[in-house]
């Protein structure tokens, strides 16, 4: 099991990863996210329904949470992996 935080550390500052629902469902319909992730509590039902073409996981927190752990002073109910960098987050 690898560390979410790390990962998602890592390809915030290596790589490209867009925040929120709007960015994340624009980088899903552009082809451009490899990897969607989504808090326990996000109000996209696309995003949640898990059919957009793109693997979704599910973190096990809500949005405040992915938010913190991602290391903004915001809340994020979803986010698009567009470049991994040098993270291991597409093995999720």
């Amino acid at each position: 099991m690898i560390d979410i935080g790390r990962a998602l550390k890592s390809a915030i500052a290596t790589g490209e990863v867009a925040f929120g629902v709007d960015q994340t469902e624009k980088a899903v319909k552009a082809g451009k996210a490899q990897l969607v992730i989504v808090a326990r509590n996000c109000p996209s039902a696309a995003l949640t329904a898990g059919d957009i073409g793109v693997r979704v996981f599910t973190y096990d927190g809500n949005n405040m949470e992915l938010g913190a752990i991602c290391g903004k002073p915001f809340s994020v109910s979803a986010l698009a992996v567009i470049d991994k960098g040098t993270s291991n987050i597409l093995s999720l």
